[in-house]
């Protein structure tokens, strides 16, 4: 515990505050909260023990070297109503040590709390009085201390290096889900809301940030070396939505059409990366204002990036913070995928201004509210903004098909879940919450109709304003535009868990065909078995060869079994269900269905969207045991002539998960000769180099490609991919930004020694994060033991930022069997630092996942280790990661000979003997 520092009012004159908030209702003056922060600018502080009294000497600075950890003092005013007579407040509370706490009646005397009892499990405080605190109004004051701490959560410091070298830290915010409290004593539930009135006493050559604009900046009257920054009210909102940073930055700026001050925040030096996301974020809020109709309700927008951040980005009202990945684009070595990349997260946080905090969901149960929506609408806003890069196609391999993967499972749960402890909060930030729930939204967006689903939106965002709203009450909006049953429809998706399997077939009558569909759960264990019958409203869409791109006919499925007759289809035209791989289930069809889409593939009459869908649909059933996996090796082969990027993208994902099944038999290297014929032409026809008249997707599509010829050991490829590596090495030809993953991973997996050390190399010299990354996410491909355990020490060296680690070592269990077994032994053998370092947060469930999803060892062991490290926020992770070892494990002895004997017969019969 932290020994408590000596009481006011001694020490007080001696300490600079660094930060006042004040916390409070536009709509009751008598819950407003006053919060003083004190960051630690003496040089002496004496802490008392029980027995003896100590001198300690402390940092100048906001860090220092470990174990020192740097303390925050803060006094805070809570100006509160008291409800109902008590002798006893309780707060959240946690990594925190109150030093005093008085509350004063208005009009009365203050009354000092006697006892402050910490349930730490359950991250709260109660201060008892000696008194009963009658009903009426009231003055808390608490003063406290706490840890600036190295967690990436509640109140931290952020290290960076300047553009001199020098090593210095930012302090910085990270609240949601539940970590105000680590900041502060509060009220840290997102339905409790107040005003925030902020100042920041910072050394006047740090910039300073919060939620607001600044409206008075002048010199501190204690130190001359300080500025006092003080930001307007905030609007009523969440203390997880609450933000300061203290740093040093550069910044772009502009205006967005809307008069909205938009800043882009950066590294020192480093202004230029900015402009990209300044174009994007100044083209959104007006897109927002315009399709909800209500207007952006700040004066300026600040978007920053953070050095150690842990999640992707942070929306916090006014001041969204970001990983400098998803926030920083280099003109000339910044790669495609991370322009889009920047461009969704920036339109994912942006959207969560109004849908989140504008109007902010009840409790963490209707969290996909939240993250569901605006992971939906950010490739809404992507595709008004960039239409060149398809990204509604990309949306289905990224998301939907994720979420159905994770969906199938025995372990998964449904959108809408019971959330108790905080440590559950975090575990609900998955693929469930974000994937399924922006699929189930892009569904009832497409059944509803865009014209009403926007009439809807704005009939919930402006009856809730600055309120608190539950997943019923976005329902019921969306009725009274549309007209249609969504709460009967919707709640069959959000609150059970998974989602149905559409088997269909057709009777040719006359110059109709009659469709029969039925449906069942679909199951990534197989067919499903369970005693109940669990049902979906699923709307069904149609197309056929005569139209493949409109519906012939929708339909809302509200029963298991439904027969349908599609008027003048003759027998020689294909009938496909869902089009636009919108509804979000699975179609399995009858083989003469399903015979007869297979030319629409090869000579792509079938739009790309649905040959994607087709594609995975039957990747999914082969999996689970439905189809044979032979039946989709012969799909695979008909995309010899498939020219889209997302497509290949998902067959070279499904292309992986059988790799690495394969990985555990003596025929390994038959897949890497499939995966070669496959990949073959499309890489012959795009070549090396960009060719006039290419855009965003062929570049994309190029490093996807090269990248997977190389690593499957392409001669031709490889021999390439080393003679430019050389050369962008000496410095003779500098790879293009697009190139380097592709080449890089060739030449690890195909490298030595000397090729680690030469990756090391450039990691170090490398001045961007994104080439930092793009380097750590590879390291794992190199193949040699030795050199395996060389790449994972560095993941857990000062040379890694603490959020990258899990990419290095999720690199080095993809990348190879012998990689997957030395990653878990890594783990295994650094868990109780790993765990320290993430616990409470999700990067634990990632590492997790990362590290054992892909493992065939017995689940037992798997089991037992974390019996004995137990993980509470991770615990569903574990269960559904022994799920997979055990689907995986069926698969290969399910399919195996029959995979061998398909590769076998590929190669032709052996030659002949004398």
């Amino acid at each position: 515990s932290i020994p408590s520092l000596l009481g006011s009012p001694p020490w007080m004159p001696e300490v600079s505050p660094a930060l006042m908030l004040t916390l409070g209702s536009e709509k009751d003056e008598s819950s407003r909260w006053k919060i003083f922060f004190f960051f630690a600018p003496w040089k002496h502080v004496v802490m008392w023990e029980l027995i003896d009294e100590v001198e300690v000497e402390m940092p100048t600075s906001l860090g220092c070297p470990p174990p020192c950890a740097p303390l925050f003092l803060m006094l805070m005013t809570f100006l509160l109503q008291v409800k109902h007579a008590t002798n006893q407040i309780v707060m959240n509370c946690a990594d925190i040590d109150i030093i005093t706490a008085s509350y004063a009646p208005e009009g009365d005397e203050e009354v000092h709390a006697t006892g402050f009892n910490y349930q730490n499990e359950d991250e709260k405080v109660t201060l008892s009085f000696p008194s009963t605190l009658q009903k009426g109004t009231g003055t808390l004051k608490i003063d406290f201390v706490g840890e600036l701490n190295d967690k990436m959560k509640g109140f931290y410091r952020s290290k960076y290096t300047t553009p001199t070298g020098d090593t210095r830290y930012a302090a910085v915010t990270q609240f949601e889900a539940t970590d105000a409290r680590r900041a502060f004593p509060c009220w840290d539930e997102p339905a409790i809301k107040a005003t925030f009135d902020i100042s920041l006493v910072v050394p006047k050559d740090r910039v300073a940030l919060s939620n607001m604009n600044v409206i008075d900046r002048k010199p501190y009257p204690d130190d001359e070396n300080l500025v006092e920054v003080k930001f307007a009210r905030t609007p009523i909102m969440s203390t997880y939505l609450v933000a300061f940073v203290v740093g040093e930055y550069d910044f772009v700026e502009t205006r967005s059409l809307d008069g909205v001050l938009v800043r882009v925040y950066t590294p020192v030096g480093k202004a230029e990366q900015g402009k990209f996301a300044l174009e994007v974020a100044a083209k959104t809020l007006p897109f927002y204002k315009d399709y909800f109709n209500v207007p952006y309700p700040l004066p300026k927008i600040d978007l920053i990036a953070i050095a150690d951040f842990a999640a992707g980005a942070m929306e916090n009202w006014g001041l969204v913070t970001y990983r400098e990945t998803a926030l920083l684009i280099d003109p000339k070595n910044s790669c495609s995928s991370s322009r889009q990349w920047v461009a969704l997260v920036v339109g994912h946080e942006l959207a969560h201004q109004w849908f989140g905090n504008l109007v902010t969901m009840e409790w963490w149960t209707h969290l996909w509210l939240n993250e569901g929506f605006a992971s939906w609408i950010e490739y809404l806003c992507v595709d008004h903004c960039f239409p060149e890069y398809d990204i509604w196609t990309q949306f289905v391999s990224a998301d939907y098909t994720r979420a159905q993967e994770l969906d199938a499972l025995d372990n998964s749960h449904p959108i809408e879940v019971s959330v108790g402890h905080p440590s559950e909060v975090d575990e609900i930030f998955d693929a469930i919450s974000y994937s399924k729930g922006a699929s189930v939204i892009r569904m009832l967006h497409d059944y509803i109709g865009d014209e009403d689903f926007r009439k809807g939106m704005n009939l919930y965002l402006t009856k809730f304003l600055q309120k608190n709203a539950a997943t019923e009450d976005l329902w019921e909006s969306l009725e009274k535009a549309s007209g249609k049953p969504i709460a009967a429809v919707m709640n069959t998706w959000t609150k059970q868990m998974g989602f149905p399997l559409i088997y269909v077939e057709a009777e040719q009558v006359k110059d109709d065909k009659v469709l029969k569909l039925v449906q069942k759960k679909f199951c990534a264990s197989g067919p499903y078995a369970g005693e109940d019958f669990p049902m979906w409203m699923v709307p069904i869409s149609i197309c056929t060869s005569d139209d493949p791109t409109s519906a012939k006919m929708q339909v809302l499925m509200d029963k298991p079994e439904l027969t349908l007759v599609l008027k003048d289809v003759k027998p020689d035209q294909w009938v496909k269900l869902n089009l636009g791989t919108v509804g979000f289930y699975r179609t399995q069809y009858s083989p003469d269905m399903l015979e007869s889409l297979i030319p629409a593939i090869k000579d792509l009459s079938l739009p790309p969207v649905d040959r994607l869908g087709l594609q995975n649909d039957l990747f999914s059933l082969a999996r689970a045991g439905i189809i044979s996996t032979v039946e989709v090796l012969k799909v695979m082969e008909a995309f010899v002539n498939e020219p889209n990027y997302t497509v290949w993208s998902d067959l070279s994902c499904n292309l992986e998960i059988l790799s690495t099944l394969l990985s555990h038999t003596d025929f390994y290297e038959e897949i890497q000769v499939f995966v070669k014929d496959v990949f073959s032409p499309i890489g012959e026809r795009l070549g090396w180099d960009p060719k006039p008249g290419e855009g965003h997707l062929d570049a994309l599509l190029r490093g996807l490609v090269l990248g997977k010829l190389g690593k499957a050991g392409h001669k031709a490829t490889l021999e390439e991919a080393r003679r430019r590596f050389k050369d962008h090495v000496e410095g003779k030809n500098i790879l293009s930004a697009d190139l380097r993953s592709p080449v890089y991973v060739t030449i690890l997996k195909h490298g030595d020694s000397t090729t680690l050390d030469t990756m090391l190399k450039l990691h170090k010299q490398a001045d961007m994060q994104e080439e930092k990354n793009r380097i750590e996410r590879v390291l794992g491909a190199i193949s040699q033991p030795e050199l395996i355990q060389k790449v994972l020490t560095f993941a857990l060296s000062e040379e890694v930022r603490p959020q990258d680690t899990v990419s290095v070592i999720g690199g080095v269990a993809g990348g190879s069997k012998q990689g997957r077994k030395a990653a878990w032994k890594f783990v295994r053998d650094n868990w109780e630092e790993l765990y320290n370092r993430y616990q409470g947060g999700f990067l634990i469930s990632r590492l997790i996942k990362v590290c054992v999803a892909l493992r065939m060892a017995l689940v037992l062991c798997v089991q037992a280790f974390f019996e004995s490290h137990p993980a509470p926020s991770a615990e569903r992770t574990v269960q559904q990661c022994c799920e997979n070892i055990l689907l995986n494990a069926a698969w290969l002895k399910r399919d195996s000979e029959d995979i061998h004997q398909f590769f076998l017969q590929r190669k032709g019969p052996p030659p002949a003997t004398a």
